[in-house]
């Protein structure tokens, strides 16, 4: 017994080494399984137990690996070399921790974004839920450009993604609503040539006149002119008119609130189509109906 003793706290020879270090590995496995226990006596979401289990053995490990390195003096006079290719080590592999804390202080510096902004962001449009120091998370809106979007129009999909802050540094940010809370929407619709399309343009310019928050957007632009130098800007309804080869192609213009945009768009194609309908006016198309007739059969 006193051998075994004197084996254990002789730390220059390899045999105490070894018992030191088993008994570290010892302490180790039956700390990680304690503190599991109560986890698992204090926790009662199995998912928090879960994640909190894994951190513990992480942590404990680490301590361990720690003081196994000093038993064996792995760093016996190189602790500076050491202490050096760990830096080095750590900075490498935290580059995108640092690069989206850095990404933080500019959201919040440049007031690029805030919660409640609707951005689009690394390819994500959304509403902003939440901001932390790595991540902004964004709750997803559809899109009709996006073919992986189930949703097709710009209104919630109901999934929640997290995106790096370190985008704002690499990738274009597009805020819809900071500023200026309202953009401009299009409604384009042909007309062949031979048709009534002035009175197709009358009907587009008065129902988007109906629609468009044009006094509204022209309050929000004047405060939002009072901080940045912006040159002339039209806010009322328009129609434009464009002739191609095979018709006529108008393109009504109008302002609406950000956030009610489709509701706006779906409301005026409503309007529009029945008044063209009354009017007797069609809406061209590049497809052709093919009828085909059968001459009649003469009877034997």
């Amino acid at each position: 017994m006193d051998g075994f003793l004197d084996l254990l706290t002789d730390g220059d020879s390899v045999g105490g080494r070894a018992i030191g270090t088993a008994l570290v590995a010892l302490a180790g496995a039956i700390l990680a399984w304690g503190l599991g226990r109560v986890a698992f006596r204090r926790i009662d979401d199995p998912y928090d137990r879960y994640h909190l289990r894994k951190l513990v053995r992480y942590g404990v490990g680490l301590v361990a690996l720690i003081v196994i390195a000093v038993i064996w003096r792995a760093f016996a006079g190189r602790v500076g070399v050491v202490l050096g290719i760990a830096a080095a080590g750590l900075a490498f592999a935290m580059q995108e921790v640092i690069g989206a804390v850095a990404g933080w202080f500019n959201i919040m510096s440049g007031r690029i974004f805030r919660v409640g902004d609707r951005i689009q962001m690394a390819g994500v449009r959304g509403d902003v839920i939440d901001i932390t120091p790595l991540r902004t998370k964004i709750l997803e809106i559809g899109s009709g450009a996006d073919e992986d979007a189930w949703v097709k129009g710009r209104q919630l999909t109901g999934r929640m993604v997290a995106v790096s802050n370190k985008a704002t540094f690499t990738e274009p940010v597009f805020n819809y609503s900071a500023a200026f809370g309202f953009i401009w929407e299009e409604l384009v619709l042909p007309f062949r040539h031979d048709s009534d399309w002035s009175q197709a343009e009358r009907i587009l310019r008065e129902e988007a006149t109906a629609i468009s928050a044009s006094r509204e957007a022209r309050a929000a632009i004047a405060e939002m002119a009072r901080r940045y130098p912006l040159p002339p800007t039209e806010l009322e309804p328009r129609v434009f008119v464009r002739a191609t080869d095979n018709f006529m192609e108008l393109s009504a213009r109008y302002v609406v609130p950000v956030r009610t945009a489709r509701t706006m768009a779906d409301e005026l194609t409503r309007r529009v189509r029945e008044r063209l309908d009354s009017a007797g006016i069609e809406i061209a198309s590049e497809t052709l109906d093919v009828t085909i007739e059968r001459p009649p059969q003469r009877s034997s």
